[in-house]
């Protein structure tokens, strides 16, 4: 079968480590190349439908990130060893690499929405033998990652068993908080900047939806806003606040909620 991309590279196994696969595609939807780093568990051979839990970073970061800074391999094969949660690829894409962060949407004539939604899934399928047949997809993410989780998994609910964000920016006014970038580079080129209008579009054919945010952090109250809008619009979700802020402590602590909804809602 004949690929989806122009060119691929996949790291060679003798030079992996810790489970840890990297994945560069090039593909029209960034007009050029993108990188994803990949958990990929041991499991028996001939094992090919592991489903795909999509972690994406928030501003500053890139495809190594999770794992390189929040451990999410390990904390997956913690949970995978001790029978907590079942074998499943851990897929940690970058957001196309623009500016301080792409906030992945379509914008700047790249569709990061795309490369995300489509591209990722397909190069995993292509070229990870244990995702072959995968049937299960879920996505979630930290700050601007929980913001495109969110956006992403309810503008195309067809693609997604469950959605999962940590600390998620809600309005993409609130990206001004942290990139350089002006905030109209943003607001201007979309025409959906909340995550409350990317739900309202699908409400009745959700995935199963959870968010959680730290109460020192300081997109609390646009969590909790968030919370009671899709409470007065009768949408079913999970919504948690533990104690942390706005840093990686808080997301390597509570990613693994994240792993065991998807395990749940797979």
């Amino acid at each position: 079968m004949k690929g989806s991309f122009r060119t691929i590279e996949l790291s060679d196994t003798p030079y992996e480590s810790q489970g840890l696969r990297f994945l560069i595609i090039k593909t029209p939807n960034l007009l050029g190349r993108g990188d994803i780093c990949l958990f990929v568990p041991e499991v028996e051979n001939g094992i090919d439908n592991l489903p795909i839990y999509i972690l994406l970073h928030g501003v500053y970061g890139s495809a190594w990130i999770w794992a390189l800074k929040g451990g999410a391999h390990h904390t997956a094969k913690r949970l995978i060893d001790n029978n907590t949660i079942d074998p499943a690829i851990i897929a940690m894409p970058s957001d196309g690499l623009w500016g301080d962060g792409s906030a992945y949407f379509s914008h700047h004539s790249k569709n990061f929405d795309q490369w995300i939604v489509n591209d990722v899934i397909a190069a995993i399928k292509e070229n990870i033998p244990e995702a072959q047949n995968s049937t299960a997809t879920c996505i979630g993410g930290l700050s601007m990652g929980g913001y495109g989780a969110l956006s992403l998994g309810t503008k195309f609910p067809e693609k997604f068993k469950a959605i999962s964000g940590h600390s998620s920016i809600t309005k993409l006014e609130q990206m001004a908080l942290f990139v350089e970038e002006p905030i109209e580079e943003y607001i201007n080129n979309t025409n959906l900047p909340d995550v409350i209008d990317c739900i309202k579009l699908n409400q009745d054919k959700l995935p199963k939806l959870r968010f959680d945010c730290g109460v020192k952090d300081e997109l609390i109250e646009p969590n909790r806003l968030l919370h009671k809008e899709l409470n007065e619009l009768s949408i079913e979700h999970v919504y948690e606040e533990f104690n942390g802020g706005h840093e990686w402590p808080y997301w390597i602590k509570h990613v693994e909620k994240t792993l065991k909804f998807f395990n749940i809602h797979k």
